[in-house]
């Protein structure tokens, strides 16, 4: 009997980090290798929300100066949970 499998849409994180001066921000994309540098906390923060209301699921994490986590954002559905 064969199994039926779904396609699991995985989610695209995207950080915005300060660069190791904290002069400049950084937007990368987690497991990826997508890298953008900008004057601004507040153009990276709009590009990354760009990025991650692309695709069926997305998430921003944005960092403070100091390097620890301000906050974050989700966008998309979330999948069903599977029966355990």
């Amino acid at each position: 009997m064969a199994k039926a499998t779904a396609e699991k849409t995985e989610r695209k994180v995207y950080h915005v980090v300060p660069n190791s001066s904290a002069e400049k921000w950084l937007v990368t994309q987690e497991n990826g290798d997508y890298r953008t540098e900008h004057d601004t906390k507040e153009e990276a923060v709009q590009e990354a929300r760009k990025l991650a209301q692309k695709g069926p699921l997305g998430q921003i994490k944005v960092h403070k100066k100091d390097g620890n986590m301000e906050y974050e954002s989700t966008y998309g559905e979330d999948p069903p949970e599977s029966p355990s």
